[in-house]
């Protein structure tokens, strides 16, 4: 009797257990940590769950707002360029909609604020947002990442900002008058595609003390002053990591001054140059400089943009490498070059890093085109007979022909 009566016990614990509900009873915390991994939508969607779950999700810290998830799907018909202005501009309003009472409801701190939208130059919709977000909310994470098509330009308010510690601007217009107080705790910056003028860059970077790293993908400055390259470093005293493009550096040597040097980046660990060409004259003299003034650097990595450089050029490229030729990167223990062309002055800019590094470790070359492999085995020789710093470790180069390459070439030396 009792063996026939231990099942019915059991069934019975069982039912009790399979009725607990265990996210209810989670610790608040660790529910907000859970919603902030789903899209707004669906967080909103979590209040009709039961009583107790009808305001939770109102406290949560983290708010990213997208225009792309609230577009309707096509169903395949071609529409004209004013019914996609229209439908464009509906769900824009939608999404302004959305975030007003999201706003309206939420109750505790906002932490991280992402939104992602079309924007024009001036959007009093967007003002107010920032207006609420500076008055009633100590944001520490703030990514703004507007369409291409439009340039919004950054209202007053969004200066008042000074809890944050990470930004990220795509599309803006930063051109008032450089006289707010800076982000003091601000460490990580992203500065991608803005327009922005000489003194309010300069004044933005300089009252950023704790930065530490900056991504800076300018393509142009309003106005007519450009800043210079030592202008910029002396900007940067904490920075660790430095992502910039190709296209500014012109605008940043023109303005430069060769008295200028050195201003030491001493932090710096890891610097990455997009789309950095020889053909217009300043990427090297740029590059050179930033390694003579980063004496520290762990790890240079460099994306090519040059189809072709003409060979009366070499001269000049000559100069440039012998006016630094007492750098000394001690530390250096990486280098990779993105869309590598095989042309002299890219290899003389490789020898001239691989001589003054003696505990180089690891050098990449990665081309976007295929590459014949007797070539690739001449680009090894030229490399294998330059000249190397006495007591140099050993050092590992690869090549490889495109970036699916599998097989790339490797020599140890």
């Amino acid at each position: 009797m009792i063996r026939g009566k231990q099942p019915k016990v059991k069934a019975k614990c069982l039912s009790k257990v399979e009725r607990v509900d265990r996210i209810t009873t989670l610790p608040q915390a660790v529910v907000e940590t859970i919603l902030c991994l789903l899209p707004i939508k669906e967080v909103a969607r979590t209040s009709v769950l039961s009583r107790e779950w009808r305001y939770k999700w109102t406290t949560i810290p983290e708010l990213e707002f997208y225009q792309d998830d609230l577009k309707e799907s096509s169903d395949g018909s071609e529409t004209s360029d004013l019914e996609r202005a229209r439908n464009n501009m509906d769900t824009r309003c939608k999404l302004i909609y959305v975030i007003h009472q999201v706003l309206l409801l939420h109750q505790g701190p906002i932490r991280e604020f992402t939104l992602s939208m079309d924007a024009h130059h001036t959007c009093f919709e967007i003002d107010q947002i920032i207006l609420h977000l500076s008055r009633n909310h100590a944001v520490n994470k703030l990514r703004f990442e507007f369409y291409d098509y439009n340039t919004y330009g950054l209202p007053l308010s969004f200066f008042s900002l000074h809890h944050l510690t990470d930004l990220y601007l795509a599309n803006c217009n930063i051109n008032q008058k450089p006289i707010f107080n800076g982000f003091g705790s601000l460490t990580n910056l992203s500065l991608i595609f803005v327009k922005i003028s000489r003194k309010a860059l300069l004044h933005l970077l300089s009252n950023c003390p704790s930065l530490k790293r900056l991504d800076m993908l300018i393509r142009d400055f309003l106005g007519d002053e450009k800043p210079n390259t030592m202008e910029l470093f002396k900007c940067l005293p904490m920075i660790e990591r430095l992502t910039t493009g190709g296209y500014i550096i012109p605008s940043l040597v023109q303005a430069s001054v060769s008295q200028e040097l050195p201003t030491s980046l001493i932090h710096l660990k890891y610097c990455y140059i997009e789309d950095l060409s020889f053909k217009d004259g300043y990427g090297l003299p740029f590059i050179t400089a930033l390694i003579k003034c980063s004496p520290n650097l762990e790890k240079i990595e460099l994306a090519m943009n040059d189809d072709e450089i003409k060979s009366v050029l070499l001269d000049e490229y000559s100069v440039t490498l012998e006016k630094y030729s007492n750098v000394w990167l001690e530390h250096l223990n990486e280098l990779q070059i993105g869309y590598f062309t095989h042309v002299k002055p890219v290899l003389e800019l490789v020898k001239f890093i691989f001589a003054r590094s003696p505990n180089l470790k690891k050098v990449s070359l990665l081309t976007n085109e295929v590459v014949d492999k007797n070539e690739r085995l001449e680009i090894l020789k030229t490399l294998r007979r330059s000249t190397r710093v006495t007591g140099g470790n050993c050092c590992t180069l690869s090549i490889a022909s495109n970036p699916n390459d599998g097989f790339p070439l490797e020599e140890t030396f």
